[in-house]
């Protein structure tokens, strides 16, 4: 194992942040960890980096936990393999579990946003030993069915709707170019911020989240964190991010096993009443009884109005106090 930790500069009422650079199943992997106590795991989606998580993590550390996010493989400074076979759920799992073994770390709450819920949900059934407890954000669980999503999507007509399924067509990572315009467009689109009718719909192309945003920065979101964004998109590219929705039908493939499977572990789902991707995977706020199908030991749902995609900014405050209310019913269950 390579464990190379040096400091940034912290906040004067947070524990100080610290970066590692993990050799996890012999690949790099850049780390973030701030604070001692219980371990919290934060797994991001597309388009982001460990970085989008640094408000939660200093509320997770100050309240007496152990904040941990990765870069996932694929983006920022970790490891990213050019075949998107090698970005199946066995392997993201694999990624998550080695930064625990790496840290001697024996087990973790687990939370995750967009493509880091759906990865954090599958690491919950297929090691429930190593996360006891998960909590998603914008992404609800939906157990392996009988079809993948992406041929669920085309047998229903939505073939050439869908944003995903152009996205993973070969080069389409030429559409986020340059990052310096793609990735404040994303930031915004799928916000809250525009007008209702003007905001991201998944299935609507005229809606498209790659349109150019009237702003350089939606008010909410930290310029320095939109920064280090389009600068590690610059460097990194976007071949990684895309290998997500690429691998779908391989994971789908390799988990007969999980068909229906339930999660058991305490569990806690957040999502913004204006995020198109949750609108569009429940167009009716679901109930707490039906999310409890497959998630029986779920012990809240928690929808925030006039809050888009991008829970952890738009709504960080919010979501930072119902991650540690879920952490300290935890401690005390």
């Amino acid at each position: 194992m390579s464990r190379t930790p040096h400091s940034s500069a912290p906040r004067s009422d947070a524990p100080p942040l610290r970066r590692h650079r993990l050799s996890i199943n012999g690949e790099s992997f850049h780390v973030l960890e701030q604070g001692e106590g219980p371990a919290v795991l934060f797994c991001h989606g597309f388009p982001d980096t460990a970085e989008t998580w640094r408000s939660q993590m200093r509320a997770v550390a100050g309240a007496g936990y152990r904040a941990l996010a990765l870069d996932m493989r694929g983006f920022g400074e970790s490891f990213a393999p050019p075949d998107a076979s090698q970005y199946t759920s066995l392997h993201i799992v694999g990624d998550l579990v080695g930064v625990l073994d790496a840290l001697k770390i024996e087990h973790a709450v687990i939370v995750g946003h967009d493509w880091g819920a759906d990865h954090a949900q599958r690491a919950a059934l297929l090691r429930p030993d190593r996360f006891h407890a998960l909590a998603s954000i914008s992404i609800p669980y939906a157990p392996r069915g009988d079809v993948d999503t992406w041929s669920d999507l085309r047998n229903r007509g939505l073939g050439e709707r869908y944003y995903a399924l152009d996205w993973i067509k070969p080069g389409r990572e030429t559409l986020f170019a340059p990052p310096s315009q793609s990735i404040p467009a994303i930031l915004y689109w799928l916000s809250a911020s525009p007008p209702p009718g003007q905001r991201w719909d998944p299935i609507d192309p005229a809606r498209d989240m790659l349109r150019p945003a009237p702003v350089a920065a939606p008010p909410w979101v930290d310029p320095a964190y939109v920064r280090h964004t389009v600068r590690a998109f610059e460097k990194s590219g976007f071949c990684g991010g895309l290998n997500y929705y690429r691998a779908l039908p391989l994971s789908f493939d390799l988990m007969p096993a999980f068909r229906n499977a339930v999660i058991r572990q305490p569990s806690l789902y957040v999502w913004g009443a204006a995020d198109g991707l949750c609108r569009f995977f429940h167009p009716t706020t679901p109930s707490l009884e039906e999310l409890q199908r497959f998630q029986p030991r779920l012990v809240k749902q928690v929808r925030l109005e006039d809050v888009g995609h991008w829970v952890q900014h738009e709504a960080a405050q919010r979501l930072n106090e119902e991650l540690i209310g879920f952490l300290k019913g935890l401690d005390a269950g």
